[in-house]
């Protein structure tokens, strides 16, 4: 910036311990140094590093980086006996001196450093380049940034306690970490094993398995999961860290715990044997770290005070089970104890059972509907700050006074189907982002030609630009219960990429011609086009008029103005092309079917409001004809691109694989399949199809639909994939049983379809022999962006799904379970645990743990009336089926596939999420009441359970307006500073829209 007095060169340790800080927005004129962010990436970790990335792409922020490790006057080589730490420091000291020179000696450098002999050494040493430390930076550069100081002592202070520590411990808690080059060496022989380690959430203390990777996935003999049992066979890995294993003796292989369990629960807690032994094994050591921001929880008053008033180091619980309670120093534990805290892991050392950390920020109070929201965000790295003023310069204006329009240079180079095709969407009800049309016609031949248009989003979005690059880190649209974070602007989202009705847009479209009878493509067409959607239509309307009810007209705006003959010709016309599409769609599928394609249950709940917007039910939504109809025309547009794409470019197109599932994984489908007289053939996608297909009880639906839920379950996560990192063998889709397939359909709010977009231009000028426009990836880069967007694909759906748990709950919570009839429910048993069962409630989309023995050691029993009662006994297990069996001689058998009736409740928790809690309060199917029919069978919508949340959160809200004052004082004194930096994160979330999202999905 112009505006800057000086620049900021960082050393390699303040780079590392205080990156945070220096993501300050007030911070400008920063130089990263090669040398320094290298040092980050090999001793901080990935995560780390990508925040560092990051930093560097965002235009919101002033820095940039200089590679001075090759350039030739900065560059030093490393002196013998040096060590790795004195040559960084001196690699950036020499690179800040010859920046200085470099601007003419006009601009002074001011270096920070952690190394009190680098400050003597070269304090002095080069006038207009100053070596000090940072924090004495802070206090004599930014004596106002209230924030950026506490962070800074509170890592200060997170330090020395460390040092302390470490001089003052003799005694090891955990054995030392091998060396990076025996960690190789013995991967690379055979002897250790490198993989992921995934702790089980509901057993975090006891349980976790590590996932092979790279050549250990490849050359071992294993076929599971390595099992790492206890925190000490851990050795200081925390979940999603990438570890070294060592596999144990076979008489030292533990099995895994099959026994329902609390989170917190131990081995002695469950009381239960576990599974057969599998290969167990202990960390030796860590190749990187997965250190992020972690929302924690401070211990309640009472906890506070009985490590006494002068207490300094706080163990804190993350909101997340599967991470170790954390040791931060500070004095405003008793402050913060109602507060969602952020906090950030420093080390871990081998003589401490817990790791060390420091405070970074506060959230928002526990329960607040904001701090749950924000919480979520956090856990899944999801960053939600408004897009800058340079990406929005970007952007094409629409507006009254300026309306945006298509351009002639554009009319000439496009082809033109306004007038000569009958464009529509059809879509969820209240869609503001509508990146997909449809038209189909006759032509002169008597063949069809179908359509998919796609909004052009690649027009508008140049590459490399600052909203490219923007989006390219988001990689998606969050879609939370209650509201959505764009990929990209509005103006673009909701508006010149929105593919609405009656206005002209811009749109890369495929055109099939088609067989008139058999369906059968003739020929395809690609290229860029303009076209006028006449209708916006929304999914339960097309589905009436598909079904002959036209009574629905009345509700489609673009009826409304049109005489009685022009009504009737134009519904003519649009019922024809509804029912085309459909016999179309209906041939794809089945040819697709015909292949192996698979059906999968997968359960979306909506929710309902009474006439006094009161919560009224939660009920699964209901799927129709049309929304299969959609599926197919997006899914065949995506396979066609997909071959094209990778015709042109074999080694980097980007493209999308759904491996094969492992056929352990499907044994308890054939079990449970079983113990209803079905066999479920796994060997293959079109035999498992079949099969899935063929196991239908007439007289219990919902069996059907479980056995595939756990098919779904038992599958692999379908990923994105350059062509040029694997064999084309392995680039089959099996879930949808094509050879070839991509993601070419929603460039609004997936980054993926933004690179194929740019592919298939490349394709179609490389055909006509004309220039690409534009750098495409390498297959190395584009490898590295798979990575990327398929770990956001992985943080969207947990955020959604957690949000979604967030609104159940709350939903569930206000009510009494005793006396509330909604709480009671028909639940259907599908897995046998040794303890318990797992339920299924078909009502409202919940699946969840049922205990047939409380933590006192009573069983359930059945009284006559078949009502439940806790009563000493035992418990036995079947393959099928459980017996529970009191001292006095009574017992009830729950079988798979019974239908039990349930009662819903909430189970609160102050450091973690609430969940969902299922007690089985009879063993007969639920019976419902006259005056509950209604409620029962009518949908219950999503958006509007959130509506209602959202408003009881508001008026709580206002009833505490006190409390509020007393709470904003509280965060100016611990944690607010002026100006936007990364605590008014909660405001920016309450500024976005809410917006109805629950139907917004991929395919």
């Amino acid at each position: 910036s112009s505006d800057v007095t000086h620049y900021v060169i960082p050393d390699w340790k303040v780079v590392q311990d205080y990156l945070e800080i220096l993501e300050f927005p007030e911070l400008k004129g920063i130089i990263f140094m090669q040398t320094a962010c290298q040092a980050v990436q090999h001793q901080r970790g990935r995560r780390q590093y990508n925040k560092l990335r990051n930093l560097l792409k965002d235009a919101r922020h002033d820095c940039i980086l200089f590679a001075n490790e090759f350039q030739q006057c900065c560059y030093l080589p490393r002196e013998r006996g040096e060590s790795m730490e004195k040559w960084q420091t001196r690699s950036i000291y020499n690179a800040a001196v010859w920046y200085y020179h470099h601007c003419q000696d006009r601009m002074p450098i001011v270096m920070v450093t952690e190394d009190e002999e680098a400050v003597q050494q070269y304090g002095s040493e080069t006038e207009g380049v100053f070596v000090i430390s940072f924090k004495n930076y802070l206090d004599n550069f930014w004596p106002d940034l209230k924030a950026a100081h506490e962070l800074c002592d509170s890592i200060l202070q997170s330090r020395r306690e460390r040092e302390n520590e470490s001089q003052e411990s003799h005694g090891k808690e955990y054995p030392e970490h091998l060396p990076l080059e025996v960690l190789e060496a013995g991967i690379k022989s055979g002897r250790y094993i490198q993989g992921i380690l995934n702790v089980n959430k509901h057993r975090a203390q006891i349980e976790a398995f590590v996932r092979l990777q790279g050549a250990s996935s490849k050359d071992s003999d294993l076929v599971s999961d390595i099992l790492i049992h206890g925190m000490k066979a851990r050795n200081r890995s925390i979940h999603g860290d990438v570890v070294v294993v060592e596999l144990l003796p076979k008489n030292e292989w533990k099995g895994r715990t099959v026994a329902l369990c609390e989170n917190d629960c131990d081995d002695k807690a469950s009381g239960e044997s576990p599974s057969e032994p599998m290969p167990t094994g202990r960390v030796v050591g860590i190749l990187q770290k997965n250190w992020r921001d972690y929302v924690v929880t401070f211990p309640s008053k009472e906890e506070v005070q009985s490590q006494g008033k002068n207490a300094q180091k706080i163990l804190v619980t993350p909101w997340d089970y599967r991470i170790p309670k954390i040791r931060i120093s500070t004095q405003q534990a008793e402050a913060l104890q109602d507060f969602r805290v952020v906090v950030r892991i420093d080390s871990w050392e081998s003589t401490s059972v817990y790791p060390n950390g420091h405070f970074v920020r506060v959230l928002g109070r526990i329960g607040d509907l904001e701090g749950e929201i924000a919480t979520i965000l956090v856990e899944n790295s999801i960053s939600v700050i408004p897009f800058s003023e340079a990406q929005m310069c970007e952007m094409p204006v629409n507006t009254p006074e300026n309306p945006w329009k298509v351009s002639r240079e554009e009319e000439q180079k496009r082809k033109d189907l306004r007038k000569s095709h009958l464009v529509f969407s059809i879509d969820p009800k209240g869609c503001e982002d509508v990146d997909d049309t449809l038209s189909i016609r006759t032509l002169n031949n008597g063949n069809l030609e179908l359509g998919v248009h796609i909004a052009d989003v690649t027009h508008f979005v140049a590459p490399n630009s600052y909203i490219d690059i923007e989006a390219r880190t988001r990689a998606t649209t969050y879609y939370l219960a209650d509201r959505r974070y764009d990929m990209l602007p509005s103006v673009l989202s909701a508006d010149l990429c929105s593919l609405l009705g009656g206005v002209d847009r811009y749109a890369v479209s495929i055109m099939w011609e088609l067989d008139k009878t058999s369906y059968e493509i003739k020929e395809v067409w690609y290229g860029r086009t303009i076209i006028r959607s006449a209708y916006k239509l929304f999914y339960e309307a097309a589905q009436e008029l598909l079904d002959g009810n036209f009574s629905v007209v009345d509700d489609i705006p673009e009826f409304k103005d049109l005489d009685e003959k022009s009504r009737q010709a134009k519904l003519e016309e649009l019922v024809w092309a509804i029912g085309k599409l459909t016999d179309i769609a209906r041939h794809v599928r089945a040819k697709r079917d015909g292949c192996g394609a698979l059906e999968l249950e997968g359960v979306e709940v909506r929710v309902q409001l009474d006439d006094k917007k009161n919560i009224h039910d939660l009920i699964p939504k209901q799927p129709l004809e049309v929304h299969e109809t959609v599926a197919e025309c997006m899914i065949l547009a995506n396979h066609w691109v997909a071959k094209k794409i990778w015709e042109s470019f074999p080694h980097q197109a980007l493209l999308r694989q759904h491996p094969p599932p492992h056929q352990e994984f499907f044994s308890e489908l054939r079990e449970c399949a079983k113990a209803k007289g079905f066999f479920i053939d796994t060997r293959s996608n079109k035999t498992l199809a079949d099969s899935l297909d063929n196991a239908n009880d007439p007289h219990d639906p919902i069996v059907n639909r479980l056995l595939r839920s756990m098919a779904t379950q038992a599958m692999s996560n379908a990923l994105y994939f350059s062509t040029g990192s694997c064999a084309e063998e392995e680039f089959h889709h099996y879930g949808l049983a094509l050879d070839k397939y991509t993601h070419f359909t929603s460039p609004i709010r997936r980054y993926s379809d933004i690179v194929v977009h740019r592919l298939l231009m490349a394709a179609i000028s490389k055909d006509k022999k004309m220039e690409i426009k534009g750098n495409l990836f390498s297959n190395k880069d584009l490898e590295e962006l798979c990575r990327h967007i398929n770990n956001r694909n992985r943080a969207a759906q947990h955020s959604q799904k957690q949000s979604t748990e967030l609104f159940q709950c709350m939903y569930f919570k206000d009510k009494d379970p005793a006396t509330e009839e909604r709480c009671i429910s028909d639940g259907v048993i599908y897995s046998i645990r040794t303890n318990g069962v797992l339920v299924f409630i078909p009502r409202f989309g919940i699946k969840g743990a049922a205990y047939l023995k409380n933590k006192d050691g009573l069983v359930i029993s059945s009284g006559p009336d078949s009502r439940s009662a806790w009563k000493p006994g035992s418990l036995q297990r079947f393959q099928n089926k459980i017996t529970s069996t009191t001292t006095d001689g009574e017992s009830v058998t729950f079988h798979l596939f019974d239908h039990v009736t349930v009662r819903i409740s909430v189970q609160a928790s102050r450091c973690h999420s609430d969940t969902i809690r299922l007690e089985i309060i009879s063993n007969k199917p639920y019976k419902i009441p006259n005056t509950e029919l209604t409620h029962q069978s009518s949908p219950l919508l999503k958006s509007e359970l959130v509506k209602e949340v959202t408003k009881s959160m508001e008026e709580a809200q206002l009833a505490q307006e006190v409390k509020v004052n007393i709470i904003q004082e509280e965060y100016q004194e611990y944690c607010q500073t002026k100006g936007r930096s990364l605590y008014t994160l909660l405001e920016e979330i309450r500024d976005l829209a809410l917006l109805d999202v629950s139907n917004n999905y991929g395919i």
